[in-house]
């Protein structure tokens, strides 16, 4: 049995950057205590706050305070660390910056890099004020597997999942800051389907708390390629550990071929 430990890492998020770094930096050595393999972070997890203080945290990748702080515990604890997503500086606008998510190896060296594409402008948020969209789909390997990258919002777009599958990806890590309101009743079967759909695991560490104009849902939690609920976090900070059997990933695949069995040529534009 191939398998590797991957640790979810829950936390509340605020407004103060120095202080959650160091709750983050506690939480990674917490994470490599358990032995995991692999470490999971959630959404905006170095800063969650004002407009203003949101330009004047970011940072650029992997040059800022933030990749320096994943890097380095990527090498002490010689793990793998997807750094949940940060706000990425863009050179030359002041009003936007890039929601993205970064993965170091064991060496310390950034290995992929991932800009949320779809953003959030509903009835109660407008991410496109303050975010800019990326506009490439992202995978990359690691020893365990091949695996993608999503955000948060991307969760309700299965284009971007199917896309990360049919380029080999048997893992999706998606960092989120899922609003309590829409996560008490979509969550989990949105992770649920995207891990059935595309017969792959899903990795989903979220926030949680109380931020400036909402309350984060928690719950952060990893399905297997069946769509088994294999490991879930309640509504406080905390690490958690999923066992991911890569194994049973090729298994399911073998047992229900359904991204062999896809007919592009009909489908047509939609």
């Amino acid at each position: 049995m191939n398998t590797f430990r991957v640790a979810l890492v829950q936390i509340d998020t605020q407004d103060d950057k120095e202080t959650n770094l160091e709750k983050i930096s506690g939480m990674i050595d917490e994470a490599a205590e358990k032995h995991a393999d692999f470490i999971a972070l959630p959404e905006f997890v170095n800063y969650i706050g004002g407009r203003r203080g949101f330009y004047e945290n970011a940072e650029s990748i992997p040059e800022g305070i933030t990749s320096e702080l994943f890097s380095r515990k990527a090498r002490e604890h010689h793990l793998w660390i997807c750094g949940g997503s940060i706000a990425e500086r863009i050179p030359e606008d002041d009003s936007h910056v890039y929601n993205t998510s970064a993965v170091f190896s064991p060496k310390g060296e950034l290995t992929a890099m991932y800009r949320k594409i779809h953003l959030a402008d509903t009835s109660t948020l407008t991410e496109s004020n303050t975010i800019a969209g990326g506009s490439s789909v992202v995978t990359f390997n690691t020893p365990f597997c091949r695996m993608g990258l999503a955000v948060c919002y991307d969760l309700r777009f299965p284009e971007i999942f199917r896309a990360m599958a049919l380029r080999g990806a048997e893992a999706v890590i998606i960092p989120s800051e899922f609003n309590m309101l829409t996560g008490k009743d979509h969550w989990e079967p949105l992770l649920r389907a995207r891990a059935i759909e595309n017969t792959c695991c899903i990795i989903a560490p979220d926030q949680i708390g109380t931020k400036r104009n909402m309350t984060a849902n928690g719950h952060s939690m990893a399905v297997d390629a069946w769509g088994n609920v294999i490991a879930q976090a309640g509504e406080r900070e905390c690490v958690i550990i999923a066992e991911i059997d890569t194994d049973c990933i090729k298994a399911v695949r073998r047992k229900m071929p359904s991204l062999q069995h896809r007919r592009p040529e009909v489908y047509g534009e939609y």
